[in-house]
């Protein structure tokens, strides 16, 4: 950690890819674009040389064919707010890493962040 010799090749961002699918960022754009609605998921639909469509199943929560049906009014409650933006659809899970088991991906959960922040931190008893 510290130096790295040899630094227009080593310090290039050319090679950097972005991380997200397509179809996560499209869940994202609906989801900012229609904020009273709740993104449910997504699927591919069709793609030409340019662009790629995805449609987006939105609900809402103050419908009350939503609020009053078992299966989905889970989605109703507050927590469940912009599900999209924080990664919690399959497709922001899945680029999370979250789609694998296993002692191979125990370093995903519950976040890359989160298993970085509890490796590095130093916890020590108060009388030792």
């Amino acid at each position: 950690k510290g130096i790295v010799y040899g630094k227009p090749n080593n310090a290039g961002i050319n090679e950097l890819k972005f991380q997200r699918s397509l179809r996560s960022v499209a869940e994202e754009r609906i989801g900012r674009r229609a904020g009273n609605l709740r993104v449910l998921n997504s699927y591919w639909v069709n793609q030409d040389s340019t662009f790629k469509f995805f449609e987006v199943i939105l609900v809402d929560p103050q419908h009350n064919a939503i609020r009053n049906d078992a299966r989905i009014n889970w989605i109703c409650n507050p927590t469940h707010k912009h599900r999209e933006l924080r990664g919690l659809t399959a497709a922001g899970r899945k680029s999370r890493g979250l789609s694998n088991k296993g002692h191979n991906h125990h370093k995903r959960r519950p976040s890359r962040r989160a298993v970085w922040k509890k490796n590095n931190t130093l916890s020590l008893r108060r009388y030792r």
